[in-house]
């Protein structure tokens, strides 16, 4: 009965207390000191005899037994933990110094590397915004609207205004445009005027700027220039007859011959006060009907100098309201050498006569130039016309003049008789190209004499 209470206190206190790794360590290192024998390179040894029980100073068989046992068990732990885990300065990550023990590192032993370790880190908690309550007893007041403007009122009506007078001008221009029939006077254009698509072109275009409002600062001038029968006089009788066919009776138009109105017999002081008081009634008229007058000076190279001078001052801005709103039209032979030497020039260069192309339109804006040059030198008046030149005619273009004249003069109008009256006539021949000197101006002569 002695021996089994004894051996049951050790048992109590090994299980309530547990040692460390370092603690078992060294505790079997003390043991193993004492009792060499014990154990051989990690191996428990035999159990030594026991004594005899009448031996003097030999403790119990069962105290000793139990005590061996927990040494060789704490031994065992602390040999297992030293071969499992590798010796500082040995393994890959040798040359990194050992992790210390830090707030955001684990005080106690894991199998995870320092590298996973320090990647880990801490959720911060967020913070739950606390509700503020207001006491019922507060009162909530409305933001303070702030009063408006009458401003405002009077600048919206004056959007409205501006508004519907911008829409009322578009209407008006529409209008003003549709009026003159300048899509008719186009197609009358081409289908009677033959060989002078680019002077149509540029004549129509003018006018669609022009009319396009009835309200202008200076009036306009346009300049029809060209030799001889290439058909000026013939644009300028159809642009007469197409505005008193649109404007009605008592259309605003004066259709001036200088050959005829002023001859060289008569004083050019009596040709002068003619021509103004002429132009004066007609732009009356017109400004009264609220129409935009058409003044058509044909053969305008045989006007002498003061016919000259009061045209010019015509044109000038501070004439009257109706001034302003007129279209002057001077049908001119001056500049039909340079026209002709111009088309001649280019024949010889294998260039196309007429200025269809983009070579062609600077080489028609370079003539252009040169005629408003050449004839700004005789008179200023020059300076402000928008200049249409007219070229030669070639063989074709005379055929058709001919053609076109057999038929209104009730006759077939065959080709091949049209070949030949047109073979009758002179031409210029360059390049393998054929252009009247005369153009069509000896065709109803020639339709006459049938």
């Amino acid at each position: 009965m002695p021996s089994v209470t004894r051996g049951k206190g050790p048992r109590r206190g090994a299980s309530a207390r547990r040692p460390s790794p370092s603690s078992c360590c060294r505790e079997g290192d003390l043991h193993a000191g004492r009792h060499p024998g014990a154990m051989d390179h990690g191996q428990p040894s035999p159990a030594p005899a026991p004594a005899a029980p009448g031996a003097p100073g030999a403790p119990g068989p069962s105290v000793i037994a139990p005590l061996r046992a927990v040494v060789r068990l704490r031994r065992r732990v602390c040999l297992l933990r030293k071969r499992r885990l590798p010796p500082p300065g040995v393994g890959p990550d040798a040359r990194a110094p050992a992790p210390r023990a830090g707030r955001d590192q684990p005080q106690f032993f894991t199998f995870d590397g320092p590298a996973e370790l320090s990647s880990r880190t801490p959720r911060k908690r967020r913070r739950r915004s606390r509700v503020v309550l207001y006491p019922e007893t507060s009162r909530k007041y409305r933001p303070r609207v702030e009063p408006r403007s009458r401003a405002q009122h009077c600048l919206l009506l004056l959007v409205a205004i501006v508004g519907f007078q911008v829409l009322n001008a578009i209407e008006n221009l529409d209008d003003n445009a549709l009026r003159y029939d300048l899509d008719g006077l186009e197609k009358a254009l081409r289908r009677a005027v033959f060989g002078q698509p680019a002077a149509v072109g540029r004549i129509v275009a003018l006018l669609r700027d022009y009319l396009a409002t009835h309200v202008h600062s200076r009036p306009m001038l346009l300049a029809l220039l060209g030799p001889s029968g290439v058909g000026k006089s013939h644009v300028g009788r159809l642009l007469a007859r197409h505005f008193r066919a649109v404007l009605g009776d008592g259309a605003p138009v004066l259709h001036y011959d200088a050959r005829h109105h002023c001859p060289e017999a008569r004083a050019e002081q009596a040709c002068r006060e003619e021509l103004a008081r002429r132009v004066a009634g007609v732009v009356a008229r017109a400004e009264e009907d609220e129409k935009t007058p058409l003044l058509v000076l044909d053969e305008a190279q045989l006007l002498p100098p003061a016919l000259l001078d009061e045209l010019h001052g015509f044109l000038q801005p501070q004439r009257a309201h109706g001034f302003r709103n007129a279209i002057y039209v001077l049908l001119s032979g001056a500049g039909g050498a340079d026209i002709t030497r111009f088309v001649l020039h280019n024949a010889s260069r294998a260039l196309p006569p007429r200025p269809d192309g983009a070579h062609g339109a600077r080489a028609e804006e370079e003539l252009r130039e040169g005629l408003r040059a050449l004839l700004a030198r005789e008179h200023p008046l020059w300076r402000a016309a928008a200049i249409v030149p007219f070229l030669l005619l070639d063989k074709r273009d005379v055929v058709s003049c001919f053609r076109d004249e057999l038929a209104g003069e009730g006759f077939f109008p065959e080709q091949a008789r049209a070949e030949l009256l047109a073979a009758q006539l002179n031409y210029y021949r360059v390049a393998g190209r054929e252009f009247a000197v005369t153009g069509c101006k000896q065709v109803v002569a020639r339709v006459n004499l049938l």
